[in-house]
């Protein structure tokens, strides 16, 4: 059942998260959205209450310890307790080893990996308390083979990867009822594109995306029958993209 759960999005003002804020919203989730964007996460919030929805937000940069407990905290105060988190914020500036975007690398390793880090850093204590609780992280279909142009990226997708299969064993072994469930999208239509500043990889994933891309609601569905699985019940793994797209 998704009625009633309070998920909590990251990376919430666009793309997968705004799409997957107004899904489980319609679906009856009470959603708790965070990203850096203030003037975006109002108006989503708002279009979210205005459809009889439930919806509260929080301007945060993942990369911030304290911008990820306060999330948790607003969570709990607004709605009484936080029954999952969605990790989705993540930037793709792809480009070759070669021609060292160090900056770049940095602030993938930021967002994409002690993003995720930082999250679960915030939520886990109130999931072991209340042994319950879910995460989903948006993975890449880069974080299960080797890209081209997608070294630093597809290495911080790897780690996502890895850390949120080894958090579903250790709580399984612990007893904890934590429920995990990563997501690889291939072209998914979003503004992961626009973080590109070599202009070769540029021009061939405009070129790609453009050819293969499919909406982001795509995996918002997904995040919806994650969400909606019973409790004694987790799909760990989805690979998701265009059925034309030989990714």
């Amino acid at each position: 059942m998704i009625k009633d759960k309070v998920v909590i999005i990251t990376g919430a003002s666009s793309g997968i998260g705004e799409a997957a804020a107004k899904r489980l919203a319609k679906e009856g989730a009470k959603v708790v959205l965070g990203a850096r964007r203030r003037d975006r996460l109002a108006k989503i919030a708002g279009a979210i209450v205005e459809a009889g929805g439930e919806a509260v937000f929080q301007e945060m940069d993942v990369t911030r310890q304290s911008d990820n407990d306060e999330i948790v905290r607003l969570a709990k105060e607004t709605f009484g307790g936080v029954d999952a988190i969605f990790l989705n914020a993540g930037l793709m500036p792809s480009s070759p080893v070669s021609a060292l975007k160090t900056d770049e690398w940095n602030r993938m390793v930021d967002v994409n990996i002690k993003g995720v880090l930082n999250g679960v850093a915030a939520v886990l204590p109130t999931f072991i308390e209340q042994k319950s609780g879910q995460v989903i992280a948006t993975s890449s279909v880069a974080g299960l083979k080797a890209y081209p142009n997608g070294a630093v990226y597809g290495g911080t997708k790897w780690f996502v990867r890895e850390f949120m299969e080894v958090l579903r064993m250790e709580s399984a072994m612990e007893g904890t009822n934590i429920r995990t469930a990563t997501i690889y999208p291939a072209a998914i239509r979003t503004e992961l594109l626009d973080t590109i500043t070599d202009g070769q990889a540029a021009e061939a994933m405009h070129g790609l995306y453009e050819k293969f891309g499919i909406s982001p609601e795509r995996i918002a569905d997904v995040v919806a029958f994650a969400l909606d699985l019973p409790e004694d019940t987790t799909v760990n793994e989805f690979t998701v993209g265009p059925a034309n797209q030989p990714w």
